[in-house]
């Protein structure tokens, strides 16, 4: 069982530098984790956020991303592998965290549209002397109610 815990960062240093020893995969409820063996510990890819072990959902995006590192042999443990905890893996405030994103977008979108034409129609609706004339009888009618 890993003892010591690294992120991204860390692994990517240990590989460079040439200190990993051997990389097992294993299986774990709800996708896939990775250990290493570096100067005789044993190390549990975390992530780099939240801190949790890190799950890749396919094996394959992991085994793109161990390529990517420069890991190109490692041993796969699949004595806990249930394909039913991979296909039930979600991520539900990642979902409503994207719907967010998107309305926020296509509000953004709208309003930046009203301000455009709002600035390309040259012509005033209310001439500049009408508004003012209007603006003080609202203020002299909200004067005489607050006394």
């Amino acid at each position: 069982m890993p003892t010591h815990n690294m992120d991204h960062a860390e692994l990517s240093k240990m590989v460079e530098i040439g200190c990993i020893n051997t990389t097992h995969v294993v299986a774990q409820a709800g996708g896939w984790a990775v250990q290493v063996s570096a100067r005789d510990q044993e190390h549990i890819l975390t992530a780099q956020r939240s801190g949790n072990v890190r799950l890749f959902k396919k094996l394959e995006t992991l085994v793109s991303y161990l390529q990517a590192l420069g890991i190109d042999y490692f041993k796969v443990d699949t004595s806990s592998y249930d394909p039913e905890t991979l296909q039930t893996y979600q991520r539900p405030d990642r979902a409503q965290a994207l719907k967010t994103a998107h309305e926020a977008a296509a509000y953004e979108t709208w309003f930046s549209a009203q301000v455009e034409a709002s600035l390309q129609d040259t012509t005033p609706s209310i001439e500049d002397d009408e508004a003012r004339r209007l603006f003080a009888e609202r203020r002299a009618a909200l004067k005489a109610r607050s006394h």
